[in-house]
């Protein structure tokens, strides 16, 4: 893994691109960039870290499983670690982005296998995952996992096969706003991998 400790700034052509790919000013990446490296001075985030980060939001829960997901979706190259253009990236999707983008980045979380359909038992791992990591009492049966799920399905699943399209997923939460609420609710913490932005 190369360090990358001594560069404070980004590289003029790199600066640039991201102006162009991300919602994000100069000084506003440079910022980013720089907090980047101050937790990352490799330049490259990787499982382990991305795994405390979330320890850290949620002392009292367990994010191993909900970090694992996550991070697959900021790794988009795969290679099992985040640089910061990957990290930027998502950043500025789920921080500033349209609600269709942010729906459509939310559906690569659901779609573990990327085969580009949602099944009952991905959002159930994702949403027992959540559960997990808020530590989140389960008061009645209504509000179990298993029970969201039904309900988010019951919802969306418009022709009744069995699992979600991209179009599915979008179009039941832009129609169902609630459906939102079910599926995001104390999924991220402020300051975490897609919180806020550091001072500039």
């Amino acid at each position: 893994m190369g360090c990358m400790k001594s560069k404070k700034i980004l590289p003029p052509e790199t600066l640039a691109k991201l102006v162009n790919m991300t919602s994000f000013t100069e000084r506003e990446l440079q910022a980013w960039f720089k907090s980047f490296h101050k937790e990352c001075p490799s330049g490259k985030l990787g499982k382990e870290d991305f795994y405390n980060i979330y320890k850290h939001f949620f002392p009292y829960g367990n994010p191993a499983k909900f970090s694992k997901f996550l991070f697959t979706v900021f790794d988009q190259n795969q290679d099992g670690e985040i640089e910061f253009e990957e990290f930027v990236n998502a950043l500025s999707v789920t921080s500033r982005g349209t609600l269709e983008a942010k729906l459509k980045w939310a559906f690569q979380l659901y779609d573990q296998d990327r085969d580009g359909y949602v099944t009952r038992d991905e959002m159930l791992n994702i949403i027992t995952s959540i559960y997990s990591m808020t530590h989140k009492p389960i008061k009645d049966t209504e509000n179990t996992p298993q029970s969201r799920v039904d309900k988010i399905f019951l919802a969306m699943d418009k022709n009744a096969d069995g699992v979600l399209s991209m179009e599915e997923f979008v179009e039941g939460c832009k129609s169902e706003p609630a459906v939102i609420k079910v599926l995001t609710s104390n999924e991220t913490p402020k300051n975490s991998p897609s919180g806020e932005r550091p001072k500039t």
